[in-house]
């Protein structure tokens, strides 16, 4: 067997039994055992030979032919390719025609990434749009229907569990199915630090930077945890400026807005401020109890065997993210299946359910954080909206209003409350109070609507 045909097999070969690791369709002690001392001995556009050490081995193997195959032709482009397996001692080349000479040999880039790291749960069809979410959803979708033409990067920031990672793979699931031939990855920032470190481990960074230069659309989460990794830092840097020069997609999503990112070079957060930012704020009432009604069908448990003021109360209480609205949820259920006689949940289970459970009640005291929510659920704003620089008269009057209730409720000193609303000083938030107290005298309607979000508040 010559050089070039001996290197091709063994690189054909590597790439197929990496892909079956790392797909997990067979057992890793399995893979370890047998499939990783197997060899690929010949192959032509129809067929590949493969040799093992024990009639065990080809035993094992002959029956996951099938992922084999998959798996060959994944690596090789093809549609269809059958699998021979033979002991060593047994396998003869002269026994099959066509020998791989008459095949071309081309060179095939060594896989890094074995898949996309798509989660195929999280689509558009399962996202529960609401006030605090509805920029972020509308920014992303449009990055999925048009890549790479309207917002790359695209960052999405916001606190944990408010579905900034439903939203990433919401677009790849959506690239998935309607540009069928793109390119997608979906990376944990601490994944990628991961992937940078095993690639230089294996002396594969090259291939693994050429491996990221073709994708289409990259899908970050969570780059805060990029912080303090030099070395992770300059290969990132290098991969998102070759994307953004090729006009690819680029989302990301963090836990705070790219200015507020601590140990990231200065470079990184100005390429990340380049493109469109949006926030993600904790879910209102109305989407709270969407979500909820949501996570009860996926379930498959029947939404009226819950009293309407049980699902208020939790979508009331439990609305800090998505995941305590769940946890809060699970937690009903358990309860109500393990320790209530009744097959319906009333308010008094709900109440026996959540007292010592470890779930914590979103608002059990007025906060500057809470004020700041229903002001912009009930303007129909978001609190990044709310607390931002804009000075349109609809977020403007919403925002003095804010400031006048964290005054009234909170009694916070004046520079406290700037702080507050975005870092404002002392006398803004004088003026702010005094504009509302002599309007409320004289506006019925700004009188009225200020009563009603009290009543919230309390």
């Amino acid at each position: 067997m010559n050089n070039a045909k001996f290197s091709y097999l063994d690189s054909v070969w590597n790439q197929t039994k990496n892909t079956i690791k790392s797909e997990g369709k067979v057992d890793n002690s399995i893979y370890t055992t047998y499939f990783e001392h197997s060899s690929l001995v010949d192959l032509n556009d129809s067929k590949a030979w493969i040799t093992v050490p024990s009639f065990l081995h080809k035993v094992v193997l002959s029956d996951g032919l099938d992922i084999i195959n998959t798996a060959l032709c994944s690596i090789l482009s093809r549609d269809k390719i059958d699998s021979e397996v033979f002991v060593e001692s047994e396998y003869e080349p002269e026994q099959h025609d066509q020998p791989l000479e008459t095949v071309n040999i081309e060179p095939i880039k060594p896989k890094v990434i074995n898949t996309d790291g798509i989660s195929d749960s999280q689509t558009f069809d399962n996202f529960v749009v609401g006030t605090s979410n509805k920029e972020a959803h509308a920014a992303a979708l449009a990055c999925a229907y048009r890549p790479g033409q309207f917002y790359t990067p695209l960052f999405i920031h916001g606190n944990s569990g408010l579905g900034k990672t439903h939203l990433l793979n919401s677009i790849g699931n959506y690239v998935k199915k309607n540009h069928a031939d793109s390119q997608i990855y979906y990376t944990s920032s601490v994944d990628f630090v991961r992937q940078v470190a095993e690639s230089i481990g294996k002396n594969q960074i090259e291939d693994f930077k050429n491996q990221m230069y073709d994708l289409d659309v990259l899908l970050i989460d969570d780059i805060q945890f990029l912080a303090g990794k030099e070395k992770s830092h300059e290969i990132f840097f290098h991969i998102f400026n070759e994307l953004a020069y090729r006009k690819k997609q680029i989302v990301i999503t963090s836990d705070r807005p790219p200015t507020e990112i601590k140990g990231l070079e200065e470079r990184l957060i100005s390429r990340f401020s380049s493109g469109l930012t949006v926030g993600m704020d904790s879910p209102e009432f109305e989407t709270s109890l969407a979500i909820l009604e949501m996570k009860i069908r996926n379930q498959s448990v029947d939404p009226s065997i819950f009293d309407e003021e049980v699902l208020h109360y939790i979508a009331s209480n439990f609305s800090k993210d998505v995941r305590q609205l769940e946890g809060a949820l699970n937690r009903l259920l358990f309860f109500s299946i393990e320790f209530s006689k009744s097959d319906h949940v009333a308010m008094d289970t709900a109440i026996s359910a959540f007292k010592k459970s470890g779930i914590e009640s979103t608002t059990r005291e007025i906060t500057p954080k809470l004020i700041k929510q229903i002001v912009s659920d009930y303007y129909g704003l978001t609190v990044t909206q709310l607390t931002g620089k804009s000075r349109t008269k609809a977020i403007s009057n919403a925002r003095h209003i804010a400031i006048y209730l964290t005054r009234k409720f909170l009694d916070m000193p004046y520079n406290k409350i700037g702080n507050e609303f975005g870092r404002r000083d002392h006398s803004t938030i004088i003026n702010a109070c005094d504009k509302i107290e002599n309007a409320i005298n004289s506006d019925q309607y700004l009188a009225s609507a200020i009563q009603e979000i009290e009543l919230k508040i309390k």
